[in-house]
């Protein structure tokens, strides 16, 4: 019976096997895999490896949360896939920030990305796949609100105010107001975590039994401490891998000169990508509390925590970063958080707003080329 475990775990992990493959593979053979001079057919091979590989793991770290999940129940499991992927994310933002020529805007591009992929995308086809499966879905309004009383500040102060300081020249922030910045993120997230973990736990849990329970997926027999365990596993190499993806995507912007934004959409598709599943699979399932914790609970630690985090990595590395968005961008980014209220006033949704969502991610993608 143990042997019979453990083939089955073997089986279940074996994307781990070729996730430390792949680390063995470009600690011994890095410089020759990606050697200049740089071929594109072979750097276009390394990229969808690496990319493919990175996505996996990032898969298998949602896996894991879900287990989670189900052991420690809502908010908990839900608060540790948002930050294991915001990990994710840093990590990879700074090594591709940290790689080739100065991007100063790669912070603001990924940033942008996630918040369009997430609340438009993510957001959109969970909407529209949940209400066209069960009409009308409902969630609890007061945890929801209290998403968006968090995230909209955090949002325009990150996003927008830094176009309209005069302290500063561009899109930028003087040492005291990104100090302030810094600060004002790292508290109002904080904040959130105590009312989410403590005295107001009950927001971000159905206010109504749902319709789902009954038929809800049972206890992983795997102990915790073996999730936990399993999950840092597929997020380290992770961490190496990002660095190495980090040359193919400065190939892409500064040889091939495609849009400057498409570095920050891989790498927001990189790390939204899991948690859209997990969102859209709860959705389907009409647990969608769940899905309205992943996809606001992914945006406000995006923001909350990255922002932060991206500033001090930039003055410790002495790399600008330019956080305000400009022109087309700007008014997206305004609609997005104007339609989430509406969409979230509620505490019901149906397939009206999942497509109107869905037409905005459309714009967005439209606008990255012809914008």
């Amino acid at each position: 019976m143990k042997a019979g475990k453990l083939f089955t775990a073997i089986r279940e992990e074996w994307l781990l096997g070729v996730s430390a493959a792949t680390v063995l593979a470009f600690l011994l053979f890095g410089n020759l895999l990606l050697a200049e001079p740089q071929a594109p057919l072979r750097l276009g091979l390394v990229f969808i490896w690496l990319f493919s590989v990175m996505l996996g793991s990032a898969l298998a770290v949602v896996r894991h949360a879900e287990h989670l999940a189900i052991r420690l129940g809502e908010p908990y499991g839900t608060l540790i896939l948002t930050l294991s992927v915001t990990f994710i994310e840093v990590m990879s933002i700074s090594a591709v920030m940290l790689h080739g020529e100065n991007n100063p805007t790669l912070v603001r591009d990924t940033l942008f990305s996630v918040v369009m992929i997430i609340l438009n995308g993510m957001v959109g086809i969970s909407l529209l796949l949940g209400g066209w499966r069960h009409r009308e879905q409902h969630y609890n309004l007061q945890g929801a609100n209290t998403y968006l009383s968090v995230i909209i500040p955090l949002a325009v102060l990150s996003m927008i105010l830094p176009d309209y300081t005069l302290t500063t020249t561009g899109p930028t922030l003087s040492f005291a107001q990104e100090a302030f910045l810094v600060l004002m993120s790292a508290s109002l997230y904080g904040a959130f975590l105590a009312i989410q973990t403590g005295r107001h736990r009950t927001y971000f849990a159905s206010d109504e039994q749902d319709p789902a329970d009954e038929h809800a997926d049972p206890l992983p027999s795997r102990p915790p401490a073996l999730s936990v365990l399993l999950l840092a596993a597929y997020m380290l190499p992770v961490v190496f891998l990002a660095k190495q993806l980090a040359q193919p995507i400065d190939y892409l912007v500064e040889t091939l000169r495609v849009p400057a934004a498409l570095g920050g959409v891989i790498i927001a598709v990189l790390v939204a990508t899991p948690e859209a599943l997990s969102a859209v699979r709860a959705a389907m399932a009409n647990r969608l509390q769940r899905s309205v914790n992943i996809f606001l609970g992914s945006v406000l630690s995006t923001i909350g925590l990255t922002v932060p985090v991206m500033i001090v990595i930039s003055h410790l590395t002495g790399r600008s970063i330019f956080l305000g968005v400009r022109n087309a961008d700007f008014v997206m980014l305004l609609l997005t958080l104007t339609v989430s209220v509406v969409t979230f006033a509620s505490g019901r949704t149906n397939v009206l707003q999942g497509a109107v969502h869905l037409l905005l991610f459309a714009a967005y993608l439209l606008l990255i080329f012809q914008g």
